[in-house]
């Protein structure tokens, strides 16, 4: 999960409906609340059956809307007031009853009459029985709310509710952040019809069938960015070295382990690139002998002989053609400005971006970044934050869809 400023004070509205995933939508909630979003939370009848008003009222800390007129209540728009106020919604869970609604245009409670009303991104997060969700009726319905441009996140294949797996479990927290995420995006269309393949994590050579060469890349940063291009309408490819972290859903996601296979993976998929951005920490130097056998530990020691690997970054800014950029990242300790733009000339690169793991805020496996982004002609430090807000201000220095940061 990628903690992020761009969800900081803004009105966010969940909505709850009647499935066992209700249950769910607090790990949401507590997410957003986390991230500084003001959130607010709407229920039907049948959401409460399943998860008490009091749970959601105490995450929120903010009363539940459910009634359409409730009594005591001053004004007769009560049932349609936080269409207004929300910048963006989430229906989670989203059942057939809910999409079939909205695709047909019926507004009979308070839920789905807001519904009706909204006038900001919304984001359905399906959630139901695998025969109901591959129900035509069902499947019309959500071909209809694609097509008016509302989000779709749509479910798993896993264990459900009746016992056995099939297709309908609720996505993934991840998944959902990832559509919201995009769904409150100041330029979601900034890269449509583009395709952006990007590196990401570390690569492992091996030595034996025990030990390893490797480095303590975590691919935090690739996947970040794989995040931003998404969310900016990319058709995106990420392939990343092994690691913990979890895959972007809708996204062409390729696992490799050694620096030769991120080679032929990169150099397989980058004639369909129109942005390439490498962000992972290939190796430089593998074995030149690979023992089948663990080696013995010797008293005098261990020599091993080690041969280069071959420059992925170089030989993609190689064959690039005219529509395609080739973006770099430089980790650099000692003399980063000239290292990185040694790098940056010497392999003919659109822009590259350095940063430094020994500064406060930067490093290996941890949430932020600060991150200097060069080209022949200057050089800019971004706002030093998140790495999925500092994947944002790398997209806009690169489609010129944003301020922010200072020249140096």
């Amino acid at each position: 999960m990628f903690p992020t400023k761009r969800l900081e004070g803004k009105n966010i509205l969940v909505g709850i409906t009647g499935g066992i995933a209700a249950y769910k939508s607090c790990e949401l909630i507590r997410y957003l609340v986390t991230q500084g979003a003001h959130v607010r939370a709407m229920m039907t009848a049948n959401g409460e059956k399943f998860i008490s008003r009091l749970t959601i009222e105490s995450l929120c800390n903010y009363p539940v809307y459910t009634e359409m007129f409730p009594e005591g209540r001053y004004a007769a728009t009560h049932h349609i007031e936080l269409a207004d106020w929300a910048e963006a919604v989430i229906i989670i869970p989203a059942t057939a009853n809910i999409i079939g609604k909205m695709a047909n245009g019926i507004g009979d409670d308070f839920l789905s009459t807001n519904l009706l009303a909204l006038h900001c991104p919304t984001v359905f997060a399906p959630a139901m029985n695998s025969n109901m969700w591959l129900n035509p009726a069902v499947q019309r319905n959500i071909a209809t709310l694609k097509n008016w441009g509302y989000g779709i996140c749509d479910p798993e294949e896993g264990f459900l509710a009746e016992g056995y797996s099939g297709v309908g479990r609720l996505a993934r927290l991840e998944y959902q952040v990832q559509h919201l995420y995009r769904a409150i995006h100041p330029h979601p269309e900034s890269l449509k019809g583009k395709t952006v393949l990007i590196t990401a994590g570390g690569t492992r050579e091996h030595i034996d069938p025990v030990r390893m060469l490797t480095n303590r890349a975590t691919g935090k940063m690739g996947f970040a960015l794989a995040w931003e291009a998404f969310a900016r309408g990319a058709e995106v490819i990420l392939v990343h070295g092994p690691g913990s972290l979890i895959p972007p859903v809708e996204v062409e996601s390729h696992g490799v382990v050694s620096a030769a296979e991120m080679f032929d993976t990169v150099q397989r998929h980058f004639p369909r690139a129109d942005l390439f951005i490498s962000a992972a920490a290939v190796a430089d130097y593998t074995p030149a002998r690979y023992s089948t056998s663990k080696i013995k530990k010797e008293e005098q020691g261990l020599t091993l002989k080690l041969e280069r690997t071959r420059d992925v970054l170089k030989t993609m800014s190689q064959q690039k053609k005219a529509h395609q950029r080739v973006i770099g990242f430089a980790v650099e300790t000692d003399n980063p400005l000239e290292n990185a733009r040694k790098k940056l000339i010497d392999k003919n690169l659109d822009m590259i971006a350095l940063n430094n793991p020994s500064e406060a805020g930067a490093g290996f496996g941890v949430d932020t970044n600060k991150v200097t982004v060069m080209t022949r002609d200057d050089a800019r430090e971004l706002t030093p934050g998140y790495k999925l807000d500092v994947a944002g201000e790398i997209f806009d220095r690169l489609l010129g869809t944003g301020e922010g940061g200072r020249d140096d």
